[in-house]
C-alpha cells in the first residue's frame, strides 16, 4: 500500500530519488557505469536503464522543472516535497494507495497535478482512498464517507452531492422533529384536559353524596346518577391512563426525531468596533512588481508557486527582516503552531493573550468557540487539531489590547471542514487588517479577500 501522510518527516538529507523510490536502482546504474558486473546490480536495474530521464520528465509533468534527482529534500519547499512525493506514488503503481491532506502546501499548478492524477487513479492503482477538506478534490471521488460523532456514513457520489442528500435529509428530519413536537403537545393538552374533567366530576359527586336533606326522590336519582358517574369516572380513569402513555410514546418520538437531527455547530463572537481607520496604512510588503500598501480594514491574500517564498515572507515581515509594519498589535499563526502548553488549560492559554479581561468574560467567548462548560478547563493535550486550532485562533481574536492586524499562514492545513467553517464564522466579524497566506481558492473566496499578492 503507498501512503502519503499529512507530514511527511523524511531525513534532511534524503534525496529527490529517495522520495521517487528510485535511488537503489539509480545507484546500481551508477556502480554499472563504473565498471561493475555484479549480477545484483544487474537484477537491481533490470529493465530500468533509462529511469533517470522518465523520472526527470514525470517531475516536469508535475511542474517540477530543473530539479535533479540528487537534490537533498531539506533544500526544497514544502510543496515541492509533498508534489515529489506525489509523483513517486504513480510511479509506483500499488494496489491501494491513501493521500492525506495531499493538497497541503500544493499551489494551484501542483493541485491541477493532483485533480489529474485523481481522476485517472485507474493507470496508476485501482483503490484511491483520500482524506481531505479540499472540496474541488473531494468533487472528484466516486464515493464520500464522512466521519461525524463517531459514526461512518458512506454514500455513493461526490462530496457536493452527499452534501446536498445530506441537506434534504435534515430538512426531513428537522421536519419530522416539528411533527412530533406538535403530536406530544396535542397529547399533553389532552391529558390535562382529561384530568381536569375527571376532577370536576369527582367533586360533584362528592357534593350530592353530602348532601343529605333533598327529598328521598331526589336523593334516589342522585345515587343513580352517581352511580353512572363513578362508571364514566373509571372510564376516564382509563382513557388518562391511556393518555399519560401516549404522551411518554410520544415524547420518546420526539427524542428519537431530535437525535436524527443534526446540530452543526458554528462560531459566533462579538469583537470590538473596528480601531483601523480606513486608509490607514498598517504594512507595506515586497512583492516581485514592487511594494504592496496594506490600508485600514483590508484583507490580502499572499498566493504564489511552490518555492516561492510564500511562508518566508510572513515570518520576515513578523521578524522585521522585510517591508514594514506600521502597529506593534500583530497576531501572526504560522503554519505549524507549537506554541500552545500541552499541560495548560483551554482557559489559561486564552489568558496569557487577555491579562485585562475579566476570566467570566474569556469563558462567555471561548463558549462562542465551542469551548463550553467545563471544556474550557481541558488540557491542551487533550483537544483535537482542530480544538488546538480554535484555542489559537482564540488567543488572536480575544488578544487585549486588540490585535490590529492578523496574519494567517495556510490555515486550513490539516483541518476538517467543520474546523474551517469556525474560522471562517470567526474572522466574519474581524473588521481590521488581515493577510491570508493560501493556496486555497474556496477559502479566499469565502474570507472576501479584497487584494491578492502574487510572489510568482
Amino acid at each position: 500500500m503507498g501512503y502519503l501522510p499529512q507530514r511527511l518527516t523524511l531525513d534532511t538529507d534524503a534525496t529527490v530519488a529517495d522520495l521517487l523510490g528510485v535511488r537503489a536502482v539509480l545507484d546500481a546504474l551508477a556502480r554499472i557505469e563504473h565498471g561493475s558486473t555484479d549480477p545484483a546490480d544487474f537484477d537491481a536495474v533490470g529493465d530500468d536503464w533509462d529511469i533517470g530521464d522518465r523520472c526527470l520528465a514525470d517531475l516536469a509533468a508535475a511542474g517540477l522543472h530543473g530539479i535533479e534527482l540528487s537534490r537533498r529534500v531539506g533544500t526544497l519547499s514544502g510543496g515541492q516535497t509533498v508534489l515529489d512525493a506525489l509523483v513517486g506514488l504513480r510511479r509506483s503503481r500499488h494496489d491501494v494507495v491513501l493521500l492525506d491532506e495531499p493538497t497541503n502546501n500544493l499551489d494551484r499548478h501542483a493541485r491541477e497535478y493532483l485533480y489529474d492524477a485523481v481522476s485517472a487513479h485507474a493507470s496508476w492503482t485501482p483503490t484511491l482512498i483520500v482524506v481531505s477538506h479540499d472540496i474541488e478534490l473531494l468533487d472528484l471521488m466516486e464515493h464520500t464517507a464522512e466521519l461525524h460523532t463517531g459514526s461512518l456514513t458512506v454514500f455513493g457520489g461526490p462530496y457536493s452531492a452527499y452534501r446536498e442528500h445530506l441537506e434534504h435529509q435534515q430538512a426531513a428530519a428537522e421536519q419530522a422533529l416539528i411533527t412530533a413536537e406538535q403530536a406530544l403537545k396535542t397529547e399533553q393538552r389532552q391529558q390535562v384536559e382529561a384530568q381536569t374533567t375527571l376532577a370536576r366530576r369527582l367533586r360533584y359527586a362528592k357534593k350530592d353524596f353530602a348532601t343529605k336533606r333533598r327529598p328521598k326522590a331526589i336523593m334516589n336519582n342522585r345515587k343513580q346518577e352517581a352511580e353512572v358517574s363513578a362508571g364514566e369516572l373509571r372510564t376516564a380513569m382509563a382513557r388518562d391512563v391511556d393518555s399519560a402513555r401516549a404522551v411518554v410514546e410520544e415524547r420518546a418520538v420526539v427524542e428519537e426525531k431530535a437525535a436524527a437531527v443534526r446540530r452543526d455547530d458554528h462560531v459566533r463572537i462579538d469583537l470590538p468596533d473596528p480601531e483601523v481607520p480606513a486608509g490607514k496604512v498598517i504594512a507595506e510588503i515586497p512583492s516581485p512588481s514592487g511594494t504592496a500598501i496594506l490600508q485600514g480594514p483590508e484583507r490580502l491574500a499572499v498566493t504564489g508557486d511552490n518555492g516561492s517564498g510564500k511562508t518566508r515572507l510572513p515570518e520576515d515581515l513578523v521578524h522585521g527582516r522585510c517591508g514594514r509594519l506600521f502597529t506593534d498589535r500583530v497576531g501572526y499563526l504560522p503554519q505549524r503552531s507549537d506554541d500552545l502548553d500541552e499541560d495548560a488549560t483551554v482557559l489559561d492559554e486564552v489568558r496569557i493573550a487577555a491579562l485585562t479581561t475579566d476570566p467570566q468574560r474569556i469563558r462567555a467567548q471561548l463558549a462562542r468557540f465551542l469551548f463550553r462548560k467545563d471544556e474550557v478547563d481541558r488540557s491542551i493535550g487533550d483537544l483535537s487539531g482542530g480544538g488546538r486550532f480554535r484555542v489559537s485562533l482564540a488567543r488572536l481574536l480575544l488578544a487585549e489590547p486588540a490585535n490590529q492586524l492578523l496574519i494567517l499562514d495556510e490555515p486550513t492545513n490539516n483541518l476538517d471542514l467543520a474546523t474551517v467553517d469556525a474560522l471562517v464564522d470567526a474572522l466574519a466579524s474581524y473588521r481590521r487588517a488581515l493577510i491570508v497566506v493560501s493556496h486555497d481558492e474556496v477559502l479566499l473566496d469565502r474570507l472576501q479577500v479584497g487584494s491578492r499578492l502574487c510572489l510568482s
